[in-house]
């Protein structure tokens, strides 16, 4: 089995090379080692003379300079099929494989599944930084997925939970899913979309022990404030497609700052123009009959 690692990168080059660090001492080392940069030229420097040998496919940004992670999924996925790969493992560009995360993945991979292994978010990392051996003993698995035993694998999940930052599937298993909506343009929501697209097309989810992933510490806003547009935009899509708001969660923290408001009567979401956002004016949110917001 010819498996490839696929990754996608707007900067956070630290981040990455850990990455690649974590993929040449597992126990089961990638194939291919696809690095989707989305306006990053920079990137491809961050890995020169490393191992694993990364190859690398560039994006462009999309409209107002959003970033295309859909589009880039599917850009690295095709790169790594047309290189033979038989299966394909994606990983956020935070996060390091743990040394059996390859492994567990190819053991247990099959035709008609989806699979995810545990995810840790770590700690902020000591003025040296990370250290490859001691990522397991600094925290454990997000509470908010399931977390089985090592040679478990929990199967029948559900697809709502699924999560981009470290999956898996055959090549075969990839086409009858159709890959990421490109529609979906900067953050939020396209991963749930391909999920619930998998589980339309028959493909299960899931849950695999063994696996583990930790994600590098960065700052991030709870909401997600800087994002604001994106998931307003790219929830009316998701409405529009399978008929309920994702990240609820989010909008009604938005709602509650005031920073978003709904309109029951028209089933929208918009954002209110308050200070603190990138956009000036108010924008509604609405998905039509195709399911594209306007």
């Amino acid at each position: 089995m010819r498996l490839a690692v696929i990754t996608v990168v707007a900067g956070r080059h630290r981040h990455l090379r850990l990455q690649q660090a974590g993929l040449a001492v597992g126990t089961r080392r990638p194939d291919r080692y696809v690095v989707v940069t989305m306006d990053d030229d920079a990137a491809a420097d961050a890995l020169a003379g490393r191992h694993p040998a990364a190859r690398t496919v560039a994006v462009p940004l999309g409209a107002e300079g959003r970033m295309p992670l859909a589009a880039a999924r599917n850009a690295g996925a095709r790169r790594a099929l047309a290189d033979g790969a038989d299966l394909l493992v994606f990983l956020d560009v935070d996060c390091v494989p743990g040394e059996n995360l390859l492994a567990r993945y190819a053991e247990t991979a099959a035709d008609g599944a989806l699979l995810c292994g545990t995810v840790t978010y770590l700690p902020p990392p000591p003025p040296e930084g990370y250290r490859l051996a001691t990522l397991p003993d600094l925290a454990p698995p997000h509470p908010g997925r399931p977390v089985p035993e090592d040679a478990r694998v929990l199967r029948g999940g559900d697809h709502r939970l699924f999560w981009s930052l470290s999956f898996a599937l055959t090549a075969r298993t990839w086409r009858d899913t159709g890959g990421f909506c490109e529609d979906y343009t900067g953050y939020g929501g396209e991963d749930t979309d391909f999920a619930l697209q998998a589980a339309g097309r028959g493909v299960d989810l899931w849950w695999v022990g063994g696996a583990p992933a930790y994600h590098q510490h960065h700052p991030v806003s709870r909401p997600p404030v800087e994002h604001l547009d994106d998931i307003l935009r790219n929830g009316a899509l998701f409405k529009g497609r399978w008929g309920t708001w994702p990240m609820e969660g989010w909008l009604r923290e938005f709602a509650d700052r005031g920073l978003a408001a709904y309109d029951r009567d028209t089933d929208t979401w918009r954002s209110t123009g308050e200070a603190g956002r990138r956009t000036r004016t108010p924008t509604a949110y609405r998905a039509d009959r195709a399911g594209r917001p306007r």
